[in-house]
Protein backbone atom coordinates (compact mmCIF):
# COMPACT_ATOMS: atom_id res chain seq x y z
CA UNK A 1 0.00 0.00 0.00
CA UNK A 2 1.36 3.40 -0.95
CA UNK A 3 2.13 5.98 1.81
CA UNK A 4 -0.49 8.31 0.43
CA UNK A 5 -3.07 5.52 0.62
CA UNK A 6 -2.19 4.92 4.28
CA UNK A 7 -2.63 8.63 4.99
CA UNK A 8 -6.00 8.66 3.30
CA UNK A 9 -7.19 5.58 5.19
CA UNK A 10 -5.99 7.10 8.50
CA UNK A 11 -7.72 10.41 7.76
CA UNK A 12 -10.90 8.58 6.81
CA UNK A 13 -10.76 6.59 10.05
CA UNK A 14 -10.37 9.76 12.11
CA UNK A 15 -13.24 11.46 10.25
CA UNK A 16 -15.47 8.42 10.76
CA UNK A 17 -14.65 8.36 14.46
CA UNK A 18 -15.48 12.03 14.81
CA UNK A 19 -18.81 11.54 13.06
CA UNK A 20 -19.68 8.65 15.36
CA UNK A 21 -18.71 10.65 18.44
CA UNK A 22 -20.84 13.62 17.39
CA UNK A 23 -23.97 11.53 16.87
CA UNK A 24 -26.46 11.11 19.71
CA UNK A 25 -25.37 7.47 20.11
CA UNK A 26 -22.95 7.15 22.98
CA UNK A 27 -23.48 10.68 24.29
CA UNK A 28 -25.32 11.32 27.53
CA UNK A 29 -26.01 14.90 28.58
CA UNK A 30 -25.83 15.30 32.34
CA UNK A 31 -29.14 16.69 33.60
CA UNK A 32 -28.77 15.56 37.21
CA UNK A 33 -27.12 17.66 39.90
CA UNK A 34 -24.66 15.46 41.82
CA UNK A 35 -23.31 18.26 43.98
CA UNK A 36 -24.48 17.51 47.50
CA UNK A 37 -24.13 21.14 48.57
CA UNK A 38 -26.43 22.27 45.76
CA UNK A 39 -29.02 19.62 46.58
CA UNK A 40 -29.04 20.56 50.27
CA UNK A 41 -29.20 24.30 49.43
CA UNK A 42 -32.16 23.77 47.08
CA UNK A 43 -34.08 21.83 49.74
CA UNK A 44 -33.37 24.49 52.33
CA UNK A 45 -34.42 27.27 49.91
CA UNK A 46 -37.69 25.43 49.26
CA UNK A 47 -38.44 25.30 52.99
CA UNK A 48 -37.67 29.00 53.42
CA UNK A 49 -39.07 30.53 50.24
CA UNK A 50 -41.85 28.41 48.84
CA UNK A 51 -45.50 28.39 49.83
CA UNK A 52 -46.01 24.93 51.40
CA UNK A 53 -49.22 24.62 49.43
CA UNK A 54 -47.20 24.28 46.23
CA UNK A 55 -46.08 20.82 47.42
CA UNK A 56 -49.69 19.63 47.29
CA UNK A 57 -50.90 18.48 43.88
CA UNK A 58 -54.32 19.98 44.63
CA UNK A 59 -52.72 23.43 44.68
CA UNK A 60 -51.70 23.05 41.05
CA UNK A 61 -54.98 21.38 40.13
CA UNK A 62 -56.72 24.48 41.44
CA UNK A 63 -54.36 26.77 39.53
CA UNK A 64 -55.00 24.96 36.27
CA UNK A 65 -58.75 24.72 36.75
CA UNK A 66 -59.11 28.36 37.79
CA UNK A 67 -57.25 29.49 34.70
CA UNK A 68 -59.31 27.17 32.50
CA UNK A 69 -62.52 28.56 34.03
CA UNK A 70 -61.36 32.10 33.33
CA UNK A 71 -60.53 31.22 29.75
CA UNK A 72 -63.91 29.56 29.21
CA UNK A 73 -65.70 32.64 30.53
CA UNK A 74 -63.55 35.07 28.57
CA UNK A 75 -65.48 37.64 26.57
CA UNK A 76 -64.39 39.04 23.25
CA UNK A 77 -65.13 42.73 23.00
CA UNK A 78 -66.35 44.13 19.70
CA UNK A 79 -67.83 47.48 18.70
CA UNK A 80 -65.36 50.30 18.02
CA UNK A 81 -62.37 51.31 20.11
CA UNK A 82 -62.99 54.99 20.77
CA UNK A 83 -59.52 55.27 22.27
CA UNK A 84 -56.24 53.46 21.60
CA UNK A 85 -53.17 53.46 23.84
CA UNK A 86 -50.18 51.75 22.26
CA UNK A 87 -47.19 50.97 24.51
CA UNK A 88 -43.73 49.96 23.30
CA UNK A 89 -41.17 48.53 25.68
CA UNK A 90 -38.10 49.17 23.55
CA UNK A 91 -35.94 46.05 23.59
CA UNK A 92 -38.36 44.25 25.93
CA UNK A 93 -37.56 40.62 25.08
CA UNK A 94 -39.26 37.58 26.57
CA UNK A 95 -36.24 37.09 28.86
CA UNK A 96 -36.63 40.70 29.97
CA UNK A 97 -40.29 40.11 30.84
CA UNK A 98 -39.50 37.02 32.91
CA UNK A 99 -36.62 38.72 34.73
CA UNK A 100 -38.66 41.87 35.36
CA UNK A 101 -41.60 40.02 36.93
CA UNK A 102 -39.22 38.15 39.25
CA UNK A 103 -37.40 41.39 40.09
CA UNK A 104 -40.72 43.09 40.81
CA UNK A 105 -41.76 40.30 43.17
CA UNK A 106 -38.42 40.23 44.93
CA UNK A 107 -38.68 43.96 45.56
CA UNK A 108 -41.70 42.99 47.71
CA UNK A 109 -39.84 40.13 49.47
CA UNK A 110 -41.53 37.44 47.37
CA UNK A 111 -39.83 34.75 45.30
CA UNK A 112 -41.10 36.52 42.18
CA UNK A 113 -41.48 33.62 39.75
CA UNK A 114 -45.29 33.52 39.89
CA UNK A 115 -45.80 37.30 39.72
CA UNK A 116 -47.19 38.98 36.61
CA UNK A 117 -46.56 42.37 35.07
CA UNK A 118 -49.74 44.38 34.57
CA UNK A 119 -50.04 43.71 30.86
CA UNK A 120 -49.24 40.00 31.22
CA UNK A 121 -52.71 39.78 32.77
CA UNK A 122 -54.30 41.00 29.52
CA UNK A 123 -56.62 38.40 27.98
CA UNK A 124 -55.02 38.13 24.54
CA UNK A 125 -51.39 37.50 23.63
CA UNK A 126 -49.48 37.01 20.39
CA UNK A 127 -46.00 37.12 18.88
CA UNK A 128 -44.68 39.42 16.18
CA UNK A 129 -41.75 38.89 13.80
CA UNK A 130 -39.35 41.82 13.93
CA UNK A 131 -36.94 41.53 10.99
CA UNK A 132 -36.35 44.44 8.57
CA UNK A 133 -36.49 44.21 4.78
CA UNK A 134 -32.68 44.04 4.66
CA UNK A 135 -31.76 42.69 8.10
CA UNK A 136 -32.46 39.53 10.10
CA UNK A 137 -32.04 41.50 13.34
CA UNK A 138 -33.87 44.81 13.44
CA UNK A 139 -33.21 48.23 14.87
CA UNK A 140 -35.75 50.62 16.37
CA UNK A 141 -36.13 52.61 13.16
CA UNK A 142 -37.37 49.99 10.72
CA UNK A 143 -39.50 48.41 13.45
CA UNK A 144 -41.19 51.74 14.25
CA UNK A 145 -42.03 52.02 10.57
CA UNK A 146 -43.61 48.57 10.74
CA UNK A 147 -45.76 48.88 13.87
CA UNK A 148 -46.70 52.56 13.44
CA UNK A 149 -47.01 52.80 9.66
CA UNK A 150 -47.73 49.26 8.53
CA UNK A 151 -44.73 49.03 6.18
CA UNK A 152 -41.45 47.18 6.60
CA UNK A 153 -38.38 49.13 5.51
CA UNK A 154 -34.61 48.93 5.69
CA UNK A 155 -32.58 49.12 8.87
CA UNK A 156 -31.89 52.67 10.17
CA UNK A 157 -34.61 54.22 7.98
CA UNK A 158 -37.89 55.63 9.33
CA UNK A 159 -41.23 56.00 7.60
CA UNK A 160 -40.07 54.85 4.17
CA UNK A 161 -40.36 51.64 2.19
CA UNK A 162 -37.59 49.22 1.28
CA UNK A 163 -37.06 51.24 -1.91
CA UNK A 164 -35.13 53.74 0.24
CA UNK A 165 -31.67 52.60 1.25
CA UNK A 166 -29.79 53.99 4.23
CA UNK A 167 -29.00 57.74 3.75
CA UNK A 168 -30.68 57.91 0.32
CA UNK A 169 -32.30 61.27 1.07
CA UNK A 170 -33.39 61.79 -2.55
CA UNK A 171 -35.44 58.58 -2.55
CA UNK A 172 -36.84 59.36 0.90
CA UNK A 173 -38.31 62.64 -0.42
CA UNK A 174 -40.35 60.78 -3.03
CA UNK A 175 -43.97 60.51 -1.78
CA UNK A 176 -44.23 57.14 -3.50
CA UNK A 177 -41.67 55.79 -1.02
CA UNK A 178 -43.13 57.43 2.09
CA UNK A 179 -45.39 55.52 4.47
CA UNK A 180 -48.30 57.20 6.24
CA UNK A 181 -48.33 57.12 10.03
CA UNK A 182 -51.22 55.59 11.97
CA UNK A 183 -51.20 58.93 13.84
CA UNK A 184 -52.31 60.51 10.58
CA UNK A 185 -55.05 57.88 10.24
CA UNK A 186 -56.31 58.87 13.68
CA UNK A 187 -56.10 62.61 12.97
CA UNK A 188 -58.10 62.18 9.75
CA UNK A 189 -60.73 60.32 11.80
CA UNK A 190 -61.01 63.33 14.12
CA UNK A 191 -59.13 61.77 17.02
CA UNK A 192 -56.73 63.62 19.27
CA UNK A 193 -53.20 62.19 19.14
CA UNK A 194 -50.13 62.06 21.35
CA UNK A 195 -46.59 60.68 21.58
CA UNK A 196 -44.66 60.06 24.81
CA UNK A 197 -41.15 58.71 25.33
CA UNK A 198 -38.46 58.82 28.00
CA UNK A 199 -35.95 59.04 25.16
CA UNK A 200 -35.48 62.05 22.88
CA UNK A 201 -38.79 62.66 21.12
CA UNK A 202 -36.80 62.74 17.88
CA UNK A 203 -35.28 59.32 18.56
CA UNK A 204 -36.06 56.40 16.25
CA UNK A 205 -39.11 54.99 18.05
CA UNK A 206 -41.17 58.17 18.61
CA UNK A 207 -40.06 59.51 15.23
CA UNK A 208 -41.90 56.60 13.64
CA UNK A 209 -45.13 58.37 14.59
CA UNK A 210 -44.53 61.36 12.33
CA UNK A 211 -41.26 61.31 10.29
CA UNK A 212 -40.03 60.06 6.91
CA UNK A 213 -36.24 60.00 6.82
CA UNK A 214 -33.43 57.94 5.30
CA UNK A 215 -31.24 57.90 8.42
CA UNK A 216 -32.48 57.68 12.00
CA UNK A 217 -29.58 59.76 13.36
CA UNK A 218 -30.67 62.87 11.44
CA UNK A 219 -32.54 64.29 14.44
CA UNK A 220 -31.44 67.89 13.84
CA UNK A 221 -29.62 69.71 11.04
CA UNK A 222 -26.24 69.42 12.78
CA UNK A 223 -26.59 65.62 12.70
CA UNK A 224 -27.00 65.68 8.93
CA UNK A 225 -24.18 68.15 8.36
CA UNK A 226 -21.69 66.18 10.46
CA UNK A 227 -22.64 62.80 8.98
CA UNK A 228 -19.58 61.96 6.87
CA UNK A 229 -21.49 59.27 4.97
CA UNK A 230 -24.28 61.61 3.91
CA UNK A 231 -24.37 63.54 0.64
CA UNK A 232 -24.10 67.30 1.15
CA UNK A 233 -27.48 67.93 -0.44
CA UNK A 234 -29.18 65.89 2.32
CA UNK A 235 -28.63 68.78 4.75
CA UNK A 236 -30.64 71.13 2.54
CA UNK A 237 -33.00 68.82 0.65
CA UNK A 238 -34.20 66.54 3.46
CA UNK A 239 -35.67 68.13 6.62
CA UNK A 240 -34.33 66.70 9.87
CA UNK A 241 -36.63 64.85 12.27
CA UNK A 242 -37.13 67.79 14.66
CA UNK A 243 -38.19 69.99 11.75
CA UNK A 244 -40.64 67.35 10.56
CA UNK A 245 -42.25 67.32 13.99
CA UNK A 246 -42.84 71.08 13.75
CA UNK A 247 -43.42 71.55 10.02
CA UNK A 248 -45.22 68.50 8.64
CA UNK A 249 -48.90 67.82 9.04
CA UNK A 250 -48.79 64.75 11.28
CA UNK A 251 -46.20 66.13 13.70
CA UNK A 252 -47.58 69.65 14.07
CA UNK A 253 -51.09 68.30 14.72
CA UNK A 254 -50.06 66.04 17.61
CA UNK A 255 -51.90 67.24 20.72
CA UNK A 256 -49.29 65.85 23.11
CA UNK A 257 -45.54 65.42 22.68
CA UNK A 258 -43.49 64.62 25.80
CA UNK A 259 -40.03 63.25 26.48
CA UNK A 260 -36.41 64.32 26.20
CA UNK A 261 -34.38 65.88 23.40
CA UNK A 262 -34.70 69.63 24.00
CA UNK A 263 -31.27 70.28 22.43
CA UNK A 264 -32.46 69.10 19.00
CA UNK A 265 -35.01 71.94 18.86
CA UNK A 266 -32.81 74.84 19.98
CA UNK A 267 -29.98 76.74 18.28
CA UNK A 268 -26.53 76.60 19.83
CA UNK A 269 -25.89 80.07 21.29
CA UNK A 270 -24.08 81.67 24.22
CA UNK A 271 -27.39 81.86 26.05
CA UNK A 272 -28.19 78.25 25.22
CA UNK A 273 -24.95 76.25 24.93
CA UNK A 274 -26.86 72.96 25.06
CA UNK A 275 -28.67 73.73 21.82
CA UNK A 276 -27.48 71.75 18.79
CA UNK A 277 -29.16 73.37 15.80
CA UNK A 278 -26.91 75.17 13.32
CA UNK A 279 -29.69 76.85 11.34
CA UNK A 280 -30.40 79.34 14.15
CA UNK A 281 -34.02 78.22 14.45
CA UNK A 282 -35.82 77.91 17.78
CA UNK A 283 -38.31 75.16 16.95
CA UNK A 284 -39.91 75.28 20.39
CA UNK A 285 -40.89 78.90 19.84
CA UNK A 286 -42.11 77.97 16.36
CA UNK A 287 -44.27 75.22 17.87
CA UNK A 288 -45.86 77.73 20.23
CA UNK A 289 -46.68 79.97 17.26
CA UNK A 290 -48.32 77.28 15.12
CA UNK A 291 -51.59 78.70 13.83
CA UNK A 292 -54.28 76.76 15.63
CA UNK A 293 -57.99 77.44 16.17
CA UNK A 294 -58.77 80.52 18.24
CA UNK A 295 -60.14 78.43 21.11
CA UNK A 296 -57.10 76.10 21.34
CA UNK A 297 -54.58 76.60 24.14
CA UNK A 298 -50.95 75.48 24.02
CA UNK A 299 -48.51 74.82 26.85
CA UNK A 300 -44.77 74.13 26.95
CA UNK A 301 -43.27 72.58 30.10
CA UNK A 302 -39.70 71.66 31.00
CA UNK A 303 -39.86 69.97 34.40
CA UNK A 304 -42.01 67.81 36.66
CA UNK A 305 -43.40 70.64 38.77
CA UNK A 306 -44.63 72.50 35.68
CA UNK A 307 -46.30 69.33 34.40
CA UNK A 308 -47.94 68.56 37.75
CA UNK A 309 -49.30 72.09 38.09
CA UNK A 310 -50.62 72.22 34.51
CA UNK A 311 -54.37 72.59 34.12
CA UNK A 312 -54.78 69.72 31.67
CA UNK A 313 -58.52 70.31 31.32
CA UNK A 314 -57.77 73.65 29.68
CA UNK A 315 -54.83 72.47 27.58
CA UNK A 316 -55.35 71.39 23.98
CA UNK A 317 -51.71 71.10 22.88
CA UNK A 318 -48.89 70.10 25.21
CA UNK A 319 -45.16 70.00 24.51
CA UNK A 320 -42.97 68.74 27.34
CA UNK A 321 -39.21 68.45 26.89
CA UNK A 322 -37.67 67.42 30.21
CA UNK A 323 -34.01 66.88 29.30
CA UNK A 324 -31.48 68.11 26.72
CA UNK A 325 -31.03 64.51 25.54
CA UNK A 326 -32.61 61.29 26.81
CA UNK A 327 -34.37 61.33 30.17
CA UNK A 328 -32.76 59.56 33.14
CA UNK A 329 -33.26 55.99 34.32
CA UNK A 330 -35.94 55.62 36.96
CA UNK A 331 -33.38 54.55 39.58
CA UNK A 332 -31.12 57.52 38.83
CA UNK A 333 -33.56 60.32 38.00
CA UNK A 334 -33.91 63.63 39.82
CA UNK A 335 -37.64 63.55 40.49
CA UNK A 336 -37.78 67.29 41.14
CA UNK A 337 -36.93 67.75 37.47
CA UNK A 338 -38.09 64.72 35.49
CA UNK A 339 -41.59 63.20 35.66
CA UNK A 340 -42.02 59.44 35.57
CA UNK A 341 -43.43 57.55 32.62
CA UNK A 342 -46.55 57.00 34.73
CA UNK A 343 -46.98 60.74 35.33
CA UNK A 344 -46.51 61.57 31.66
CA UNK A 345 -49.06 58.92 30.70
CA UNK A 346 -51.58 60.33 33.19
CA UNK A 347 -51.14 63.89 31.92
CA UNK A 348 -51.41 62.80 28.29
CA UNK A 349 -54.66 60.91 28.87
CA UNK A 350 -56.11 63.94 30.68
CA UNK A 351 -55.24 66.28 27.79
CA UNK A 352 -56.43 63.85 25.13
CA UNK A 353 -59.72 62.89 26.82
CA UNK A 354 -61.79 65.60 25.19
CA UNK A 355 -64.35 65.50 22.43
CA UNK A 356 -66.47 62.69 21.12
CA UNK A 357 -64.06 61.10 18.64
CA UNK A 358 -61.58 59.74 21.18
CA UNK A 359 -57.80 59.63 20.97
CA UNK A 360 -54.72 57.63 19.97
CA UNK A 361 -51.76 57.74 22.37
CA UNK A 362 -48.34 56.17 21.74
CA UNK A 363 -46.05 55.59 24.74
CA UNK A 364 -42.45 54.35 24.64
CA UNK A 365 -40.46 53.00 27.56
CA UNK A 366 -37.18 53.41 25.71
CA UNK A 367 -34.67 53.11 28.54
CA UNK A 368 -35.13 49.32 28.70
CA UNK A 369 -33.22 49.19 25.43
CA UNK A 370 -30.63 51.76 26.49
CA UNK A 371 -29.77 49.77 29.62
CA UNK A 372 -29.45 46.50 27.72
CA UNK A 373 -27.02 48.09 25.26
CA UNK A 374 -24.72 48.77 28.24
CA UNK A 375 -25.26 45.28 29.77
CA UNK A 376 -26.95 46.95 32.77
CA UNK A 377 -29.60 44.32 33.48
CA UNK A 378 -30.80 45.84 36.77
CA UNK A 379 -31.71 49.09 35.06
CA UNK A 380 -33.35 47.24 32.16
CA UNK A 381 -35.69 45.18 34.36
CA UNK A 382 -36.48 48.18 36.58
CA UNK A 383 -37.49 50.19 33.51
CA UNK A 384 -39.70 47.29 32.46
CA UNK A 385 -41.47 47.43 35.81
CA UNK A 386 -41.95 51.18 35.32
CA UNK A 387 -43.57 50.51 31.95
CA UNK A 388 -45.82 47.96 33.64
CA UNK A 389 -46.93 50.62 36.12
CA UNK A 390 -47.68 53.06 33.30
CA UNK A 391 -49.81 50.42 31.56
CA UNK A 392 -51.64 49.67 34.81
CA UNK A 393 -52.35 53.37 35.33
CA UNK A 394 -53.65 53.72 31.77
CA UNK A 395 -56.00 50.78 32.32
CA UNK A 396 -57.23 52.37 35.59
CA UNK A 397 -57.99 55.65 33.84
CA UNK A 398 -59.88 54.03 30.95
CA UNK A 399 -62.50 51.38 30.28
CA UNK A 400 -61.82 48.12 28.43
CA UNK A 401 -65.24 48.61 26.84
CA UNK A 402 -64.11 51.55 24.69
CA UNK A 403 -60.30 51.67 24.99
CA UNK A 404 -57.93 49.26 23.26
CA UNK A 405 -54.53 48.96 24.97
CA UNK A 406 -51.74 47.17 23.11
CA UNK A 407 -48.32 46.47 24.66
CA UNK A 408 -45.39 45.05 22.72
CA UNK A 409 -41.71 45.50 21.94
CA UNK A 410 -39.91 46.56 18.81
CA UNK A 411 -37.17 43.94 19.05
CA UNK A 412 -35.34 41.64 21.42
CA UNK A 413 -31.89 41.76 23.10
CA UNK A 414 -29.15 39.23 23.76
CA UNK A 415 -29.75 38.86 27.51
CA UNK A 416 -30.52 35.32 28.65
CA UNK A 417 -31.73 33.79 31.90
CA UNK A 418 -29.73 30.61 32.46
CA UNK A 419 -28.44 27.92 34.81
CA UNK A 420 -30.56 26.08 37.36
CA UNK A 421 -31.02 28.57 40.22
CA UNK A 422 -33.39 27.47 42.97
CA UNK A 423 -36.72 29.21 43.51
CA UNK A 424 -36.33 32.60 45.12
CA UNK A 425 -32.73 33.05 43.96
CA UNK A 426 -31.80 36.68 43.45
CA UNK A 427 -32.57 37.24 39.77
CA UNK A 428 -29.72 39.76 39.70
CA UNK A 429 -27.27 37.48 41.52
CA UNK A 430 -24.86 34.66 40.71
CA UNK A 431 -26.19 31.71 42.72
CA UNK A 432 -24.84 28.89 40.53
CA UNK A 433 -21.30 27.56 40.22
CA UNK A 434 -19.76 26.02 37.15
CA UNK A 435 -18.88 22.34 37.53
CA UNK A 436 -15.85 22.97 35.32
CA UNK A 437 -14.00 25.94 36.85
CA UNK A 438 -15.86 25.94 40.19
CA UNK A 439 -16.58 29.67 39.90
CA UNK A 440 -20.04 31.26 40.16
CA UNK A 441 -21.91 32.61 37.14
CA UNK A 442 -24.80 35.07 36.99
CA UNK A 443 -28.36 34.03 36.16
CA UNK A 444 -28.56 36.93 33.69
CA UNK A 445 -25.85 37.38 31.09
CA UNK A 446 -25.42 38.73 27.57
CA UNK A 447 -24.19 37.20 24.34
CA UNK A 448 -22.22 40.37 23.61
CA UNK A 449 -21.52 43.88 24.82
CA UNK A 450 -19.02 46.15 26.58
CA UNK A 451 -18.65 44.02 29.73
CA UNK A 452 -16.92 41.07 28.03
CA UNK A 453 -13.72 39.94 29.73
CA UNK A 454 -11.87 36.76 30.64
CA UNK A 455 -13.75 34.46 33.01
CA UNK A 456 -13.25 35.54 36.62
CA UNK A 457 -14.69 34.86 40.06
CA UNK A 458 -17.83 36.98 40.30
CA UNK A 459 -17.66 37.10 44.08
CA UNK A 460 -15.19 39.96 43.71
CA UNK A 461 -18.13 41.98 42.29
CA UNK A 462 -20.33 41.44 45.36
CA UNK A 463 -19.82 45.02 46.56
CA UNK A 464 -20.85 46.44 43.17
CA UNK A 465 -23.53 44.05 41.92
CA UNK A 466 -26.29 45.96 43.75
CA UNK A 467 -25.35 49.22 41.99
CA UNK A 468 -27.81 50.24 39.24
CA UNK A 469 -25.06 50.58 36.65
CA UNK A 470 -23.37 47.26 37.32
CA UNK A 471 -22.61 45.56 34.01
CA UNK A 472 -23.55 41.89 33.81
CA UNK A 473 -21.15 39.49 32.06
CA UNK A 474 -21.14 39.21 28.29
CA UNK A 475 -19.32 36.86 25.93
CA UNK A 476 -18.31 38.79 22.78
CA UNK A 477 -16.61 42.12 23.37
CA UNK A 478 -18.43 44.98 21.61
CA UNK A 479 -18.71 48.69 22.29
CA UNK A 480 -22.49 48.26 22.59
CA UNK A 481 -24.56 45.14 23.10
CA UNK A 482 -26.68 44.33 20.04
CA UNK A 483 -30.34 43.62 19.58
CA UNK A 484 -31.68 40.09 19.33
CA UNK A 485 -33.68 38.74 16.41
CA UNK A 486 -36.33 36.51 18.03
CA UNK A 487 -40.05 37.26 18.09
CA UNK A 488 -41.49 39.54 20.76
CA UNK A 489 -44.69 39.33 22.77
CA UNK A 490 -47.84 41.34 22.03
CA UNK A 491 -50.45 41.86 24.79
CA UNK A 492 -53.90 43.36 24.19
CA UNK A 493 -56.99 44.36 26.15
CA UNK A 494 -60.19 46.05 25.00
CA UNK A 495 -62.26 46.11 21.80
CA UNK A 496 -60.96 43.67 19.18
CA UNK A 497 -58.00 42.69 21.35
CA UNK A 498 -58.41 39.12 20.07
CA UNK A 499 -57.07 40.27 16.69
CA UNK A 500 -53.60 40.23 18.23
CA UNK A 501 -53.56 36.48 18.92
CA UNK A 502 -51.15 34.31 16.92
CA UNK A 503 -47.82 34.82 15.21
CA UNK A 504 -47.62 37.53 12.56
CA UNK A 505 -45.51 40.13 10.82
CA UNK A 506 -44.89 43.20 12.95
CA UNK A 507 -46.47 45.48 10.36
CA UNK A 508 -49.84 43.78 11.00
CA UNK A 509 -50.18 45.60 14.33
CA UNK A 510 -51.28 49.03 13.01
CA UNK A 511 -53.79 47.41 10.67
CA UNK A 512 -55.39 45.57 13.59
CA UNK A 513 -55.43 48.83 15.56
CA UNK A 514 -56.99 50.68 12.64
CA UNK A 515 -59.77 48.11 12.34
CA UNK A 516 -60.48 48.19 16.06
CA UNK A 517 -60.66 52.00 16.01
CA UNK A 518 -62.41 52.25 12.61
CA UNK A 519 -59.79 54.58 11.17
CA UNK A 520 -57.36 54.50 8.28
CA UNK A 521 -57.24 51.24 6.28
CA UNK A 522 -59.35 49.50 8.93
CA UNK A 523 -62.30 51.75 8.17
CA UNK A 524 -62.48 50.25 4.68
CA UNK A 525 -63.30 46.75 5.97
CA UNK A 526 -66.77 45.47 6.74
CA UNK A 527 -67.64 45.91 10.43
CA UNK A 528 -68.33 42.52 11.93
CA UNK A 529 -70.43 42.22 15.12
CA UNK A 530 -71.35 45.87 14.60
CA UNK A 531 -74.26 45.70 17.03
CA UNK A 532 -72.44 43.80 19.75
CA UNK A 533 -69.99 45.27 22.26
CA UNK A 534 -68.93 41.87 23.59
CA UNK A 535 -69.71 38.19 23.44
CA UNK A 536 -68.53 35.07 25.22
CA UNK A 537 -66.23 32.82 23.25
CA UNK A 538 -68.02 29.70 22.05
CA UNK A 539 -66.09 26.64 23.21
CA UNK A 540 -68.48 23.95 21.95
CA UNK A 541 -70.60 21.50 23.97
CA UNK A 542 -69.28 20.16 27.26
CA UNK A 543 -68.44 16.48 27.68
CA UNK A 544 -71.62 15.92 29.71
CA UNK A 545 -73.71 17.60 26.99
CA UNK A 546 -72.09 15.41 24.33
CA UNK A 547 -72.77 12.22 26.30
CA UNK A 548 -76.43 13.18 26.93
CA UNK A 549 -76.92 14.03 23.26
CA UNK A 550 -75.42 10.71 22.16
CA UNK A 551 -77.58 8.78 24.66
CA UNK A 552 -80.71 10.60 23.55
CA UNK A 553 -79.94 9.90 19.89
CA UNK A 554 -79.39 6.20 20.62
CA UNK A 555 -82.72 5.92 22.49
CA UNK A 556 -84.58 7.56 19.62
CA UNK A 557 -82.96 5.06 17.27
CA UNK A 558 -84.14 2.10 19.38
CA UNK A 559 -87.67 3.43 19.60
CA UNK A 560 -87.85 3.84 15.86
Amino acid sequence: MQPNSVSCVFALSIATALILVTTTNGIEIGHTDKNVENIVARKQASKENINPGENDKQFWNNVGNDLLRNKLNLERKYGVAKNVIFFIGDGMSIATLTSARIYMGQQENKTGENEMLSFEKFPFTGLSKTYCVDSQVADSACTATAYLMGVKGNIETIGVSGAVSNRDCLASNDPANQAVSSMMWAQKAGKRTGVISNMRVTHATPAGAYANVAQRDWECDADVITDKLAEKRCATDSPDIARQLIERETGRNLNVVMGGGRAKFLPKTDENPQGQRQDGRDLINEWLKINRSSQASSAYVTDRSQLKSLNTSKTDYLLGLFAPSHMSYNLLANRSVEPTLVEMTEAAIEVLSKGDAGYYLFVEGGLIDWAHHSNMARLAVDETVMLSRAVARARELTSPDDTLIVVTSDHSHTMTMNGYPHRGSDILGHPEKSSVDKMPYSTLSYANGPSAKERYNLTIDDENISLPQYQFPSMVNLSWETHGGEDVGVFASGPWAHLFVGNYEQNFIPYAISYAANMGPGAEHERKHANSSSTKISVGPSLLQSVLLATFTALIGLLL
